[in-house]
């Protein structure tokens, strides 16, 4: 029987160049056994008993070397069937803001980063779902009209 289970969390994080935001995203070093030199939003797993949102901060901090300024969690979900489990995997999609000035430090799991505007981050994106969470940052939460009735995370 399909099950449904949530063990990744995915994070949209960016940075403000005056009064245009850009969006951070990773490229898969050459060498990573799933999905070598595909640019990704920050993506990884939870582990063990731990939160979504500690996952989240987690994952930050391995893959960019660096704590945001704050993370809001994002009213989206992204999903996806795993067909080598039979299973959908529901990922809890969050938001981090980085100081303009943040130095990014990659994790041997990525090769390069970029820091791009709304559109040619969104044409870089692969997966549907990570482009559907981009939507949503750039407009809910970047453009300031629903952030602050969303939840933001203390640090």
């Amino acid at each position: 029987m399909t099950t449904v289970h949530s063990r990744v969390v995915e994070v949209c994080a960016f940075r403000m160049q005056g009064e245009f935001p850009e969006y951070l995203l990773l490229r898969r070093a050459p060498t990573e056994p799933i999905y070598p030199g595909l640019w990704q939003i920050i993506t990884g797993t939870i582990e063990g008993e731990e939160r979504a949102t500690d996952a989240a901060l987690r994952e930050l901090r391995e893959e960019t070397g660096q704590v945001p300024e704050q993370l809001w969690v994002v009213p989206y979900t992204n999903a996806f069937y795993d067909h080598g489990r039979d299973a959908v995997s529901l990922i809890p999609f969050f938001a981090a803001r980085y100081s303009p000035a943040v130095q990014v430090h990659l994790s041997a799991e990525h090769a390069a980063h970029a820091w791009l505007a709304f559109a040619p981050a969104r044409e870089r994106l692969v997966w549907p779902g990570q482009r559907a969470g981009l939507d949503i940052v750039h407009h809910s939460i970047v453009g300031g009209e629903d952030a602050p009735h969303l939840i933001a995370i203390p640090r």
